[in-house]
């Protein structure tokens, strides 16, 4: 879907395939055969026949499917484009306010998916069939699955499902949240709600569906390449395949952008129709003006597919093209004002959209004594599978907070929920509030009545106010004042009217981390809310939110053909059916075989999982893979489990690259066999279906995806050494401020480098660190990687060892992207630790460089993961020579670094970085358990976090050592004591000496046998006792373990007790209240400076 291709990398050496095309084989070509009363097709896909569509038929039924549902039908465009997208009756007509339908085939072209015809799954030009519905009709999804049912393709015997795509597009200003829809596995449609289009909001919004034509046809014709697709029948009934038809302009194209295209002249036509869209924007005409970018996209796109872009033309390209879209969106507009907006039309009432239907109740709640059910349904359309929990979770603490602020009997909270549902019941709801009595406030008492007893002028007007004689005037306590006030009987409020509002309120207050609009115009959330059901006992809620009324009617699993009846082969409820009450909501749902229940639902998949898996003398580590479980749990309502079969032939790859597949891309359940991985999945369905039709789909899917993963590591090794990869990197853009992900990777091997010297890094571990660090990152130039990215570190260590590499260095380039999470393991080297925190303080420097911190729940470059990652390895780096490294070190490393290249850096880079990255330590420990009074305790330390780890397990384990206690007590007396010019309060919460004259004079060295020069002012007993105390105790305490300053100081903290017992401190002779300042301020000094002695003081208790 997008204008220009992202930046991946083709093969660096292609080998070019024969200039004489390879058609099909003959067998294709013969004659068919008659078998009864239809056409077997030899060797066009397993059990082929003339029943099953044609690509020419399924574009024929697209279109008229569409145009029977009231779209135009619109014609390719004429000139290139990347998708249907771009296409003018789909980019150009989302914006403004007038209602568009239309459908389309769009031939889409990317020149950098050549392969020369030869994947089975990748073409320079593939075909999408494009739907535009604008406004959103309310019911998209389900048009869709009719169109899907008018391909002749079972819906009773499929597994569809709508698995989350938030769509994206800088390059024009676009994006927009939906799904994609994928058929038995594979994806065959991206569906999306439009937002935003250079740079304009949508009002309408509309919604697009783009079919993958050839997917869909290799699905239903049972083929494994678009090859052998049979493309139409002839005259005398043979089949034409795609090959034939469309082969030779497969390869010949992908020669071209591969091999042939002249860079000079696309160059020069980039230019020319950059310049020319650009003229036409001054010239008022968009039209033309879209036509020219789409132009000089294609020419961009070919200069990218050989290879001709760099980063800084590619930054340039890419604002460029922002800049004219914008212009060219808002000129579209204003030019359709001007015409004024000829496709309007005023809706006339009772149109179909938002429901209008109005609340229906049953018997009057002041009939209905008895505490009933309430009972709410959200029906949305499929949420994303992270947004369940979180939604559930906020609809019961939403109705948790606003129940409690009323008056309203009731009993326990239950929500739960599915992709496509939100429930929640409360029991025993009370029919209403019960009756009270309330304190109206009128003027202070003292000011209410006359010195005869008369109420005063303020007295009178409030008691007018409330309606009220004298004599119903009371005196009451109010916020510590005496007020005269009145007593007024506060009638209870209505079940309905109290629980209406409240349901109204959970409804609307909806949100989720991204949020999108539909027709509804004033709803928000993560997708469309569809329907509401609101009931207390059997009478509905009377609920109105923006244009959408609540009602008594559940939307169980949709119905498709063959299921009119409202129920599926096996019994089970299908569509819309009536609630008689709250109490009949879950059976109701249940009995549309709906696993409400998120705990029931995950049971239920891993027990079928375990079933499957044993069948085939296997197992799945469901406790071994907790969040692909969640995520299948929220991606389904009623889970039916399916096991699949691939190849024992791919087990060859690492199991590693299989199981990334089928987790990241499929959503599977991998099997293993005595520990190993076995060549079975399990997927799971959602609903009944076919079996074998399912598992037919899905093991083509996951065929084609291990082809590819084949080809790209055989293609990746035949490269001899890594370093041939690593020229690959300066074709990648990181950020265009920062340059390619080449200069990032030099980047971090220099700040890596510094830190290795930081820490006295020598001998072997210096060679690997250096071999490691002139290789970073190269694997994102693999083929595997461009297509896998979560395969980066492993790809780098299993192509580094293969390549001639040591172990050591393979070793360093994986840990280098570890951790990834707070519980992946941190880099076991010191080589791969020290370009992990190259890796990632070049990432924090950068972006806090260019002030790009992240802001709410948006942290689009990873900064949180990235600053937990710096304070993991860093904390787990105890007795390394790590453990002396700091945060501010690391920071300061890169951001000369940084400035080294030429980027601008702020001036509070550092700073702001350093509290951002110990923020997220703080973080880290108290979501480990740690108290946040012990974590505020630690925090001076947490510069260098493994010190302050180190601190941290040495104050929990003397927490009950009364030594400890006492000498925080003695601890925070002092910096009560001594003035505030002498100490700071630092900003991570230390107590320091300020720098100078004062504390110089305080700390002065202390000559042998005279405690100091100072010392001759101390006279008193106590004080004498405390300063020979000091005076035994070494100098280096303070930087000894905690369990030895203990020792080292005890004799010290019991003499400091008597010297504040029987001593002034603050004493008026001068030199004398200097010189017990001093004491003090040496018992200071054998302390921790790194340790908030308050907030541990606080603490400990």
């Amino acid at each position: 879907m997008a204008l220009t291709v992202l930046a991946t990398l083709r093969p660096t050496d292609h080998t070019r395939p024969s200039l004489v095309l390879e058609l099909p084989d003959a067998a294709r070509q013969i004659a068919s055969t008659r078998a009864g009363d239809h056409e077997v097709i030899p060797g066009v896909g397993p059990g082929y026949n003339a029943r099953v569509l044609t690509m020419q038929d399924a574009l024929r039924r697209l279109s008229d499917y569409w145009t029977d549902k009231g779209c135009l039908t619109w014609q390719p465009f004429n000139t290139e484009v990347g998708a249907g997208t771009m296409n003018p009756a789909t980019v150009l007509r989302v914006l403004g306010p007038e209602p568009w339908d239309v459908a389309y085939v769009e031939p889409s072209v990317r020149p950098d998916d050549s392969r020369y015809g030869e994947n089975p799954n990748r073409l320079q030009t593939h075909t999408q069939f494009q739907v535009i519905l604008k406004p959103e009709p309310g019911d998209p999804q389900e048009l869709y699955l009719g169109s899907l049912e008018a391909l002749g393709i079972d819906l009773s015997k499929h597994d569809v499902r709508f698995v989350e795509d938030n769509w994206q597009q800088p390059a024009i200003g676009a994006w927009g949240l939906g799904w994609e829809v994928w058929l038995d596995g594979m994806e065959i449609t991206q569906f999306t709600y439009f937002q935003q289009v250079g740079g304009q909001n949508l009002d309408p919004i509309p919604v697009e569906l783009t079919y993958g034509v050839e997917r869909i046809l290799m699905a239903q014709q049972g083929v494994t390449h678009f090859k052998d697709i049979v493309y139409s029948l002839a005259s005398d009934g043979r089949p034409v395949t795609y090959g034939e038809a469309l082969g030779q302009q497969e390869y010949e194209m992908s020669r071209y952008y591969l091999d042939d295209a002249d860079v000079e002249a696309n160059r020069r036509l980039y230019e020319t129709y950059v310049g020319e869209a650009a003229r036409m924007v001054e010239k008022r005409l968009p039209v033309p003006a879209h036509n020219f970018i789409l132009k000089s996209s294609h020419a961009f796109n070919v200069l990218d597919a050989r290879g001709a872009i760099s980063t800084t033309e590619r930054a340039k390209a890419f604002a460029t093209m922002r800049r004219l879209m914008r212009d060219t969106a808002a000129l579209w507009i204003e030019r359709r004002e001007e015409l004024g907006f000829p496709l309007n039309r005023v809706a006339p009432e009772g149109e179909p959209g938002a429901s209008t239907a109005a609340a229906s109740k049953g018997p009057a709640p002041a009939q209905q004594l008895a505490p009933q059910t309430l009972a709410l349904e959200i029906g949305v359309e499929e949420l994303p599978p992270h947004v369940v929990p979180q939604t559930i979770d906020a609809v019961r603490a939403a109705l948790t907070e606003k129940l409690a602020a009323t008056r309203l009997a009731h009993g326990e909270i239950a929500v739960d929920g599915t992709p496509r549902r939100i429930v929640a019941t409360i029991a025993g709801v009370a029919p209403s509030e019960p009756d009270a009595e309330q304190l109206r406030k009128g003027p202070k008492w003292s000011a209410a009545f006359d010195a005869e007893g008369t109420p005063t002028k303020a007295l009178q007007g409030f008691m007018r106010g409330q309606g009220v004689a004298a004599d119903q005037v009371e005196k009451a306590e109010i916020g510590g004042n005496e007020h005269a006030v009145v007593k007024v009987a506060v009638q209870g409020r209505d079940v309905l009217d109290v629980t209406g509002t409240i349901l109204a309120d959970v409804v609307t207050g909806l949100r989720a981390e991204k949020n999108m609009r539909w027709n509804d115009p004033k709803l928000s959330f993560s997708r469309a809310i569809r329907w509401i059901v609101a009931l207390w006992g059997d009478t509905v809620v009377p609920v109105q939110v923006s244009e959408l009324t609540a009602g008594r009617t559940t939307y169980l699993q949709r119905p498709v053909a063959g299921e009119e009846s409202g129920r599926r082969s096996d019994g089970a409820l299908v569509g819309r059916v009536e609630v008689a009450s709250a109490d009949d909501l879950l059976p109701t749902i249940a009995a549309g075989s709906i696993e409400l229940s998120s705990d029931a639902r995950r049971a239920s998949i891993v027990e079928q999982a375990q079933v499957l898996a044993a069948g085939v003398g296997g197992t799945v580590d469901a406790e071994g893979e907790p969040a692909l479980v969640a995520e299948i749990n929220n991606l389904v309502e009623d889970p039916h489990g399916v096991l699949g079969n691939f190849d024992e032939r791919y087990l060859e790859l690492p199991s590693r690259i299989l199981t990334t597949v089928m987790r990241k891309h499929q959503r599977y359940l991998p099997v293993y066999r005595d520990g190993a991985l076995a060549p079975h999945f399990v997927t799971m369905a959602n609903g009944l279906c076919d079996d074998d039709t399912v598992r037919a789909g899905n093991e083509s899917v996951i065929r084609a995806r291990y082809e590819d993963a084949l080809f790209f590591w055989n293609a990746d090794l035949t490269t001899a050494k890594a370093d041939e990869f690593v020229p690959g990197l300066d074709k990648l853009t990181f950020e265009e401020r920062l340059g390619s992900v080449g200069l990032r990777a030099r980047r971090i091997a220099d700040v890596a480098s510094r830190l290795g010297t930081r820490v006295g890094l020598a001998g072997e571990e210096l060679a690997t660190l250096t071999r490691a660090g002139e290789l970073a990152k190269f694997d994102l130039a693999t083929q595997m990687v461009v297509e896998m990215s979560s395969l980066a570190g492993f790809i780098a260590r299993e192509y580094a060892v293969r390549m001639g590499e040591t172990e050591a260095v393979a070793d360093a380039l994986y840990e280098m992207e570890q951790p990834h999470t707070s519980a992946d393991p941190v880099p076991a080297s010191v080589p791969g630790a020290l370009l992990a925190l190259g890796d990632r303080f070049d990432l924090l420097a950068a972006m806090f460089a260019l002030g790009a911190k992240p802001t709410g729940s948006s942290d689009p470059f990873g900064l949180r993961r990235a600053a937990l990652g710096v304070v993991r390895i860093l904390r787990e780096s105890a007795s390394t020579p790590l453990e002396s490294l700091t945060i501010r070190a690391g920071l300061e490393d890169a951001v000369a670094r940084l400035a080294e290249q030429g980027v601008d850096v702020a001036p509070d880079a550092v700073d702001t970085a350093l509290e951002f990255t110990v923020g997220r330590f703080a973080q880290l420990l108290r979501d480990e358990g740690t108290s946040a009074d012990l974590v505020s305790a630690i925090l001076p330390a947490a510069d260098a976090p493994g010190r302050a780890a180190r601190l941290l397990s040495e104050l929990s384990s003397a927490a009950d050592d009364s030594r400890l206690r006492n000498l925080v007590a003695t601890l925070v007396r002092i910096s009560r004591i001594l003035p505030a010019t002498l100490l700071e309060q630092g900003a991570d919460g230390s107590t320091l000496l300020v720098p100078g004259e004062g504390a110089s004079t305080l700390l002065e060295p202390r000559t042998p046998g005279s405690g100091g020069a100072r010392r001759k002012d101390l006279t008193e007993a106590a004080e004498l006792d405390l300063a020979a105390a000091l005076d035994a105790v070494e100098g280096d305490t303070a930087a000894q373990p905690v369990e030895v300053i203990l020792g080292r100081t005890e004799h010290v903290v019991a003499a400091a007790a008597r010297f504040f017992d029987e001593i002034l401190v603050n004493a008026e002779d001068e030199s004398v209240r200097t010189a017990r300042q001093g004491l003090l301020a040496e018992i200071l000094s054998l302390a921790p400076a790194d340790i908030d002695w308050k907030a541990l003081d606080i603490a400990l208790g």
